[in-house]
């Protein structure tokens, strides 16, 4: 029975990551993903994206610059087809070295992070 703080393997290199670090890992893989996508849209698509993810919630006024990256990320997150942890962390184990340009190093600054499944 697995605590969720258990060494998994990383491929056959034989390096072992506790699974809160793989978990962290491929939070920054997908925050990495997101965060690429958005440098590729101009301020003008960034306000026309938050506009219409604003409205899908019924909101309306007024959105800060701040809003609408926040607003545009989010909707991003939702609509990537990023894959599901079990995927990355079978694909991972097999090529770690190929995920390492992805990460942010934002996994370095959460040691002890606990996450919910």
């Amino acid at each position: 029975m697995s605590n969720g703080r258990e060494a998994v393997g990383a491929g056959k290199r034989g390096s072992v990551e506790p699974l809160e670090v793989l978990r962290a890992k491929y939070l920054d893989y997908c925050s990495a993903q997101v965060a690429d996508l958005l440098l590729y849209l101009s301020p003008d698509e960034i306000y026309l994206l938050a506009q219409r993810a604003y409205r899908e919630d019924s909101e309306e006024g007024d959105l800060s610059y701040v809003e609408m990256v926040q607003i545009a990320t989010d909707w991003l997150s939702r609509k990537v087809a990023l894959p599901p942890f079990e995927i990355w962390l079978e694909d991972y184990r097999a090529h770690p070295e190929s995920y390492e340009e992805y990460f942010m190093g934002l996994w370095k600054s959460e040691p002890e992070l606990t996450l919910d499944g």
